[in-house]
C-alpha cells in the first residue's frame, strides 16, 4: 500500500507539472457578471471568466459578439464554452454587451456609409468602457493591463479593428496599446493607420466567400457603388497583406469558399490555432508571420 501511494503521487506531480500555462486546461473557473456602464436607460453588462489560484496578473481577452450591431448575445452556449475554456488555459476573459444601435433599423445597403463608420465607433467606445472599467478594478480582477487582447465576431470583429487600427480613441489613455487583436470575419475603413508604431499581433479568420464582410478588398455587403451604403471595406487578407509588407506578426487562417457562417465557428473548430497564436505570438512575442488555408 504504501509504495503504490508513492507511485500515484508521483504520477500526479508528473501530470501537474508536464502541463503549461496558456496552452493546456491548468486551473478552474469562476464566472460573474458585472455593470462596466451606466447609461439614460440602460446597464452595460460583461461577464467575466477568472481563472482560479493564479500566481501572477493574469493576460485579458475582451470578447465582443456579433450580430449586425442589432443583435446577438454575450453569453451564447458556444462563447461561454470557449471564455471556460481559455480561462481552464490561465486566460482571463471577459465578454461584452454593447449598445445595439441597429436593432429594428438593419445594417445593410440602405444603411448610410456615415451610419455605418458611426457604429463601427460607437461599439469601439464601448468597449473601451469596458477596458476602462476593467483596469480600474485591476487588483480584484487579477489582470495585467499590458496584456490585453481583442477578439470579435462578425460585427464584433469589425468593432475590435476598428478599435485597433482606425478609431480616434479618446477614452482610453493616450499611451495604451492592445497586446494582440483576433478578428473573426472582420474589415476595417482603410489600412492607412497601420504602420510599424500601431502594429500589433493580429489573428485573422475568413472565409473567401464571404458576401458581407470581404475577404480581401471590397465593399461592405457587396454594395453597389451608387447606394447609400456603399463603404469600401478592407478584409483579412488586405489586413495582412499590410502586416507583411511593414514586417509585423500576424496569423492569417483563410477558409476557401467559405461564407460568412465561418464568423464563429473558429471558436470552437480553430481553437488550437487561437491558443498557438495567443501564446507564441502575443505572449511569447515569436514576430511570426503565419498564413493557414483550408
Amino acid at each position: 500500500m504504501k509504495i503504490f501511494f508513492t507511485f500515484l503521487c508521483c504520477f500526479i506531480l508528473h501530470k501537474s507539472f508536464s502541463q503549461t500555462l496558456f496552452l493546456d486546461e491548468v486551473t478552474k473557473v469562476s464566472k460573474k457578471t458585472r455593470t462596466y456602464k451606466k447609461l439614460d436607460s440602460i446597464k452595460l453588462k460583461l461577464d467575466f471568466y477568472k481563472p482560479r489560484k493564479m500566481d501572477s496578473k493574469t493576460p485579458l481577452i475582451l470578447y465582443t459578439h456579433g450580430g449586425g450591431f442589432s443583435g446577438g448575445k454575450r453569453d451564447d452556449k458556444y462563447i461561454e464554452s470557449f471564455a471556460n475554456n481559455m480561462a481552464e488555459r490561465g486566460y482571463a476573459v471577459a465578454s461584452i454587451s454593447y449598445q445595439l444601435t441597429r436593432q429594428n433599423l438593419g445594417f445593410d445597403c440602405n444603411t448610410k456609409s456615415t451610419d455605418k463608420i458611426n457604429t463601427f465607433n460607437s461599439v469601439s467606445n464601448d468597449i473601451s468602457y469596458a477596458i476602462n472599467y476593467l483596469i480600474k478594478y485591476k487588483e480584484k480582477f487579477n489582470i495585467n493591463p499590458e496584456q490585453i487582447i481583442l477578439m470579435g465576431t462578425s460585427a464584433g470583429a469589425e468593432a475590435v479593428l476598428n478599435l485597433a487600427y482606425v478609431h480616434d480613441n479618446k477614452i482610453l489613455s493616450k499611451d495604451f496599446k492592445f497586446a494582440g487583436v483576433i478578428s473573426m470575419a472582420g474589415a476595417i475603413i482603410t489600412l492607412d493607420k497601420i504602420n510599424s508604431k500601431t502594429a500589433i499581433p493580429t489573428q485573422l479568420f475568413h472565409g473567401t466567400d464571404d458576401k458581407l464582410v470581404p475577404y480581401n478588398i471590397a465593399p461592405h455587403h457587396y454594395c453597389d457603388k451608387n447606394s447609400v451604403g456603399y463603404l469600401k471595406l478592407y478584409g483579412s487578407k488586405a489586413i495582412a497583406n499590410k502586416l507583411k509588407e511593414i514586417d509585423k506578426p500576424f496569423y492569417l487562417f483563410t477558409i476557401k469558399k467559405g461564407n460568412h457562417s465561418w464568423s464563429g465557428r473558429p471558436m470552437n473548430q480553430c481553437r488550437k490555432e487561437i491558443v498557438d497564436f495567443l501564446y507564441y505570438d502575443v505572449l511569447k512575442n515569436n514576430n511570426r508571420q503565419t498564413e493557414i488555408a483550408i
